[in-house]
C-alpha cells in the first residue's frame, strides 16, 4: 500500500461513478449516501492528518517516512485523502449541441492569480467560449493561494461540472517565494481538474510515477502526479478528456514513461482528447547536475540553434520518446497545436524564477544564463503546454500570450491553448 501511494504503479486507475455533486469513493467503498466527498476528505485531513504534519516533515526522504510510526499509522486515511477524487455539479442550464467544442488547457500556477484567471475566463473573447478546460496545478487549501478550492471556485462561478483529483499533500507552503504566503495552510491538496459545460461521467485517476523524492529538500509532499481522466457527454456525441501535468523535476526518459503511463491508463477507444502542461523543456531536471550539465551542452550546441529547433520543437530529438509514444498509440499531436509557438518561458532578470531556481541551481547559474541569453534580452521561450487527439478531427489550435507577456502581474507563468475538436458530422446539430 505505501509503494502504491508514494509512488504508484504504471497506469494504475480509479474510477469514480458520478451522481450528485460530490459524491465519489471512501477506499473502495461508496460514502454515505448524501455525502459530498470533498467535506469528507476536508475534515479528514483537519482532523486526522494535518496534526501531525510537522512530524511528518523530520523525514528526509520517502524511505525514512515509509519507516515512521506516525506515517505508518496515518497512511490509510492519507490513502483516502490522495485516492478521493472531487466531483461537483454548477452548471446553471443545459448547454446546446455544438458542431464543435472549444477544449482549453491552461497550467494555473497553483492558482495564485485566481481573481486575475476567473476574470480572464468570463471576459476573454476565447476563453469565455470554452467548453471544456483541463487545468493543471489547482490548489485546494494552500497559504499561496489563500486557501481557496481553485477548481471547485472557478466551476462554481463560472456554472461548470468540474472532477478535481488530488495529487500532494503539502506538508509545507510550497517551494520559492510561496514559503513567504502570509498565512497557514489550511488544507494542503494540489492538483489537477477537467471542467465542462457538459456532464461528466466515468471520472478516474491515471497516478503516475514520481520522477523524484517528494520528502528531500524543502518542499515536502506525499502523493504522486495523477492524470484526470473523464467521459464529457455532449449531446450528440461523447469523448475522453483527459488533463495531464507531466514531472517538471524529471529526465526525458522518465516524462516518457509517464506519458505511455497515462496511455496506457486509458480505457475507452473511443475519441479523446488528452491536454496539459507536458514539461518538455528538453532537460534532465532530476537533479542539478544533470541540469547544469544539459545546460552547457546547448551553448555549444548554439544558444539560437537550440531555441529555434529544440525548446520550441522538442519532439525533433530531446522528447521524441514522449511523442513517439503518443503516435504509436495513435494520437495526432501535429494538427491540434501550434507547432513551433512558444508557450512559458524563462527571464534570467525576474526575482521569481530566480528565487524559485534559486532553491535548486546555485547562484553562479544565473550569470551564464544572463550571458548565454544576452541577445534575446535574457529570455528563452520554450513550448510545454500540448494537446493530442485520437479518434475525432481537430482544428484551429490558438495559444494566448497576453496573459503573461502584457500583463503588469501575470496571470501565470503558462500561456493557455485551445483547440476545436468536431462534433460527429453525421448528427445534425445547431453551431
Amino acid at each position: 500500500m505505501s509503494e502504491r501511494l508514494l509512488n504508484a504503479d504504471a497506469g494504475a486507475a480509479v474510477g469514480v461513478p458520478v451522481g450528485n455533486c460530490g459524491r465519489g469513493v471512501h477506499a473502495g467503498r461508496p460514502l454515505s449516501p448524501g455525502a459530498a466527498a470533498g467535506d469528507d476528505i476536508y475534515r479528514l485531513i483537519r482532523e486526522e492528518i494535518q496534526p501531525h504534519f510537522a512530524e511528518l516533515r523530520r523525514c528526509r526522504s520517502t524511505p525514512e517516512l515509509l519507516n515512521d510510526p506516525v506515517y505508518r499509522r496515518l497512511e490509510p486515511a492519507i490513502r483516502t485523502a490522495l485516492d478521493t477524487p472531487e466531483l461537483g455539479d454548477f452548471s446553471r442550464d443545459r448547454a446546446p449541441a455544438r458542431a464543435r467544442y472549444r477544449v482549453v488547457a491552461w497550467n494555473l500556477e497553483r492558482g495564485i492569480e485566481l481573481d486575475g484567471q476567473l476574470e480572464a475566463l468570463r471576459s476573454h473573447p476565447y476563453l469565455r467560449a470554452a467548453d471544456v478546460l483541463l487545468l493543471t496545478e489547482t490548489d485546494v487549501g494552500m497559504a499561496r493561494s489563500r486557501n481557496r478550492a481553485v477548481a471547485q471556485e472557478i466551476a462554481r462561478e463560472i456554472g461548470l461540472h468540474y472532477a478535481f483529483v488530488p495529487c500532494y499533500l503539502n506538508l509545507s507552503k510550497g517551494s520559492g517565494v510561496e514559503y513567504h504566503a502570509a498565512g497557514e495552510n489550511e488544507l494542503g491538496l494540489h492538483g489537477n481538474a477537467v471542467l465542462s459545460r457538459y456532464p461528466l461521467r466515468d471520472v478516474r485517476a491515471i497516478f503516475l510515477k514520481n520522477g523524484i523524492d517528494k520528502m528531500k529538500g524543502r518542499e515536502k509532499r506525499l502523493g504522486r502526479q495523477a492524470a484526470v481522466a473523464a467521459e464529457v457527454e455532449f449531446p450528440n456525441y461523447s469523448l475522453t478528456a483527459v488533463c495531464s501535468h507531466l514531472d517538471a523535476n524529471s529526465s526525458q526518459r522518465h516524462r516518457a514513461h509517464q506519458m505511455r503511463e497515462i496511455l496506457d491508463g486509458l480505457r475507452s477507444a473511443g475519441p479523446v482528447v488528452l491536454g496539459g502542461d507536458w514539461n518538455t523543456t528538453t532537460y534532465n531536471s532530476s537533479d542539478p547536475a544533470h541540469a547544469i550539465a544539459g545546460f552547457w551542452l546547448r551553448v555549444f550546441m548554439g544558444v539560437d540553434n537550440v531555441i529555434n529547433n529544440h525548446y520550441l520543437h522538442p519532439y525533433r530529438w530531446f522528447e521524441k520518446d514522449l511523442f513517439g509514444s503518443l503516435e504509436q498509440s495513435g494520437f495526432d499531436y501535429r494538427a491540434c497545436n501550434l507547432i513551433g509557438e512558444r508557450t512559458g518561458g524563462y527571464d534570467a532578470a525576474c526575482a521569481k524564477t530566480r528565487q524559485n531556481l534559486g532553491e535548486w541551481v546555485p547562484d553562479w547559474c544565473f550569470a551564464f544564463m544572463r550571458w548565454a541569453l544576452r541577445n534575446h534580452g535574457g529570455r528563452c521561450p520554450i513550448k510545454i503546454d500540448w494537446f493530442a487527439t485520437r479518434g475525432l478531427r481537430a482544428e484551429s489550435p490558438v495559444v494566448i500570450h497576453e496573459l503573461r507577456e502584457a500583463c503588469a502581474v501575470p496571470l501565470s507563468d503558462h500561456d493557455p491553448i485551445g483547440v476545436e475538436v468536431m462534433a460527429d458530422c453525421r448528427l445534425k446539430v445547431d453551431d
